[in-house]
């Protein structure tokens, strides 16, 4: 007797489990997730965990400024016990080129525009908010206050272990060897012990996704970036806000821990599926942050780590239907920013694949506009 099901979700990280709940909501009918190893294995549990409404593209305002709304009343609404670690320290984007500072006053009129009430600030303001920071060379900054941080593992088991309460089978250490198509539709999936069939299979699988893909004929612009990442010791409360740069190429934050966690591009942009974690970045990371934050030269260095970003041309996510494949559906290509757009991402995917009319046009980030060169780049990004 075979198996069947109404909709399949491919990838247990925070894309996956945020639709598996969101449809389940809508009670759209019996759903399997699959994941090839354990719920956010991949780029979801590599993540740095911080959560900002402060964008350049309205999309992404929209999506960031919803998914912080999300974040807030998630503990409540997911009954996840001892809750989601939600920090709202705000988000610090400090700016050492006119350039910069042109670019961040034309994205805090558009972030006001949509309700988003960040501010620019001056660099002396920064010292009021960071008492140990080295404004050397800061000419401007912005700053909204409910940017922060969540504990993305945390998170992600919330949404696991609420899909489970709402009846979603969560089949961990199940990879996805192929999808079955036929006809132009989709019909279900072959993993390494099953086939599952169903009329609607949804792709959350990072990177990954285009080993899926490419097989059935859909060539999707997406590959992986390793970045890297390093966590200190635990201190006593030092610094509220997440501290970025993007001329910087920069993060920094401290965890309700009190451990801080950070990373910084890689000028070399690796790409591929290596996330291997180098003594380079440790170099790197640690001269930028001794000369931001000098009190970090007496602090040890926990752990560092890689992870992937799934990357598209424009560094802006891939969601909704794949049009070649009747039932076929992505939700990839955040471009390290997957976690934070979660939420709402899973949500307004699951209104479109019951038939609902999204609450925010995600019309834009079809697949589709890749071929029509339609790009919509993100300014606001650390490399």
């Amino acid at each position: 007797m075979k198996e069947t099901a109404d909709i399949i979700i491919v990838g247990g990280g925070c894309q996956g489990v945020s639709l598996a709940y969101h449809l389940a909501k809508k009670k759209a009918g019996k759903i399997i997730l699959l994941e090839k190893f354990y719920l956010g294995s991949g780029a979801t549990g590599a993540c740095a965990a911080g959560i900002r409404a402060q964008w350049g593209l309205p999309i992404n305002c929209k999506l960031a400024i919803k998914s912080i709304e999300k974040f807030e009343r998630m503990d409540e609404e997911l009954g996840f016990p001892g809750g989601i670690d939600l920090k709202q320290g705000g988000y610090l984007v400090l700016a050492y080129q006119e350039e910069e500072v042109a670019q961040l006053k034309k994205n805090v009129q558009l972030q006001n525009s949509l309700g988003i009430s960040s501010r620019v600030i001056t660099s002396g303001e920064t010292k009021n908010l960071v008492p140990h920071l080295n404004t050397q060379g800061v000419i401007g900054a912005t700053y909204h206050h409910r940017d922060g941080y969540a504990n993305p593992h945390k998170v992600t088991f919330a949404y696991g272990e609420a899909s489970a309460r709402l009846g979603v089978e969560i089949r961990k250490f199940t990879p996805v060897n192929r999808l079955i198509v036929d006809g132009g539709k989709v019909l279900g999936v072959e993993t390494d012990k099953e086939i599952i069939y169903a009329p609607i299979v949804v792709i959350t699988a990072g990177i990954y996704s285009t080993q899926l893909l490419s097989p059935i004929g859909i060539n999707i612009p997406l590959y992986g970036e390793r970045h890297e990442a390093l966590v200190t010791e635990p201190l006593e409360p030092m610094v509220k806000p997440m501290i970025i740069s993007f001329s910087l190429n920069l993060y920094c934050q401290q965890t309700p821990h009190g451990s801080f966690i950070m990373g910084c591009g890689d000028p070399n942009k690796p790409v591929g599926e290596d996330i291997s974690s180098t003594p380079q970045f440790l170099f790197t990371m640690t001269k930028k942050i001794t000369h931001l934050l000098p009190f970090m030269k007496k602090v040890r260095v926990v752990r560092q780590w890689g992870g992937s970003y799934d990357m598209t041309p424009d560094a802006t996510p891939i969601i909704g239907a794949v049009s070649e494949i009747k039932g076929l559906y992505l939700s990839t290509g955040f471009s390290g920013h997957g976690f934070m757009l979660s939420p709402m991402s899973g949500e307004l995917l699951s209104q479109l694949i019951i038939g609902e009319t999204p609450s925010v046009d995600i019309s834009g980030l079809n697949l589709e506009r890749f071929q029509r060169g339609e790009l919509i780049r993100e300014p606001s990004v650390v490399g």
